[in-house]
């Protein structure tokens, strides 16, 4: 869905082009439109300014407190797990740089983004208002609460892994909704599990190995992890 972002001056266009064909694409990252929004939304804005040759580079980046901007295939995989079709409420579980939500925003009509660190969230904040990603709304808390102010969720995405699904996102999910998040009993290696919520039941398929930093809260792993 498109939002009122405000264009930049940006000499990375063809660097996202490449990233999309060579990165993404190539791997089998077939949803046109999960491949524009990547295409569109400027990664490097998301960083500091000496990581802005690296930004579309295939891998994760450093953003400070422990936490890693995700590689872009990693992002693209997500979006595309999901299976959003642009009528969507979304609640992301890690908020980062701002970067995921801005893709999200791309693909439904509101995105809420919950962030533990604060100084992430104020910065992502910042970055995605003068972007003008005018559809996410940033939230500092504890990510494994959810955000019950806008339940039910048409889909539930989250960037950091977790031993179990934590219980608030299954009551904070509406009918036919979807949860995709990394799971595991190791805080640094996960399966990438999507949850669907389809005539009362609730579906799980696994979507291959991943590794995330943890979930940390109240549902997650503990602080130190």
């Amino acid at each position: 869905m498109d939002n009122d972002s405000k264009p930049i001056d940006d000499p990375y266009t063809e660097a996202r082009q490449r990233m999309v064909e060579c990165q993404i694409r190539r791997r089998g990252i077939q949803d046109e439109r999960v491949l524009a929004a990547m295409r569109d939304v400027p990664r490097h804005a998301f960083l500091p300014s000496c990581l802005h040759k690296t930004a579309y580079d295939d891998g994760p980046l450093p953003i400070g407190w422990d936490q890693t901007i995700s590689q872009p295939y990693t992002v693209a995989f997500m979006c595309e797990a999901i299976q959003l079709t642009g009528i969507e409420r979304v609640l992301e579980i890690g908020a980062g740089s701002g970067y995921g939500a801005a893709v999200l925003s791309r693909l439904a009509c509101c995105v809420y983004s919950i962030e533990r660190i604060p100084e992430l969230a104020a910065r992502a904040e910042a970055v995605l208002t003068e972007l003008g990603y005018s559809n996410v709304q940033i939230i500092a808390g504890d990510g494994t609460l959810g955000y019950p102010d806008h339940a039910p969720y048409d889909a539930i995405i989250a960037t950091a892994g977790a031993a179990t699904l934590p219980e608030p996102y299954l009551e904070q999910l509406a009918p036919g909704g979807r949860i995709v998040i990394p799971i595991g009993d190791r805080p640094r290696s996960q399966t990438m599990r999507r949850y669907t919520r389809k005539n009362g039941q609730l579906q799980v398929e696994n979507l291959g190995g991943f590794a995330f930093v943890p979930l940390i809260g109240q549902y997650g792993w503990g602080e130190g992890t």
